[in-house]
C-alpha cells in the first residue's frame, strides 16, 4: 500500500525509545508529524533533528507528536536521542518495513556504486490518521518551520471543521 493525500496512512505497528508501542492508530485524536531520515549521527540527520528538538516546544503547543524514523537499530537510537536531548521518540525500522510502507526506500549513487538508501522525507498525519501533507527529497534548511507552519494551518482546518461539526449537530438536535 502506497501513501497517498487525504488517505488513511498505512498499518503499522513499532516500538519507539522509551519502549512505547506506536502504529497508525495509536495517535488518532492527535496531530502526528512522521520524519524518515537516512542515519543517526549523520551531518544532516543530526541538524534535522536538532531543529525538530528546537522546535518541539511548538510543535507540542499545536497537540501534534513528532515521531522520527531510520533503519538504525534501537542501541543506536537510544545514544543518538540521549546525545542530542531528543524530547521526541524514535523508531528503529530496521527491518525497513515503515520505510517501504511510506515508499522512502531508494536506489542511490555512493562512491559510484549503486547502493539502497532512505530518500529524507516528512508526512503530516492529521488527528483523523489521514495523510495531510508529505515532503520528499527534501533538503534540511528551513524544512522544520516549514512543518512547523503546515502543522498550524491543519490545526486551525481541523478546529473550524470541529466547530461547524458541533454547529451543524447542535441544528440538527434542535
Amino acid at each position: 500500500m502506497a501513501v497517498n493525500l487525504n488517505k488513511r496512512i498505512p498499518e503499522f505497528e513499532a516500538i519507539g525509545t522509551n519502549g512505547v508501542e506506536l502504529s497508525n492508530i495509536s495517535h488518532l485524536g492527535k496531530i502526528v508529524v512522521l520524519y524518515f531520515y537516512p542515519k543517526d549521527n549523520t551531518p544532516g540527520c543530526t541538524t534535522e533533528a536538532m531543529e525538530f528538538r528546537d522546535k518541539y516546544k511548538d510543535f507540542a503547543k499545536t497537540g501534534a507528536t513528532v515521531l522520527g524514523v531510520s533503519r538504525d537499530n534501537m542501541k543506536s537510537h537510544i545514544e543518538f536521542r540521549a546525545k542530542l536531548e531528543l524530547p521526541f521518540e524514535l523508531i528503529a525500522d530496521t527491518e525497513e518495513k515503515m520505510c517501504h510502507l511510506f515508499g522512502v526506500v531508494k536506489n542511490k549513487i555512493m562512491y559510484g556504486k549503486k547502493v539502497k538508501g532512505i530518500e529524507r522525507s516528512t508526512f503530516l498525519i492529521g488527528s483523523d490518521g489521514l495523510l495531510a501533507a508529505e515532503w520528499r527529497g527534501l533538503k534540511v534548511p528551513g524544512h522544520v518551520d516549514e512543518v512547523l507552519k503546515a502543522v498550524k494551518a491543519l490545526k486551525k482546518t481541523e478546529k473550524a471543521a470541529a466547530k461547524v461539526a458541533a454547529e451543524t449537530l447542535e441544528a440538527v438536535e434542535e
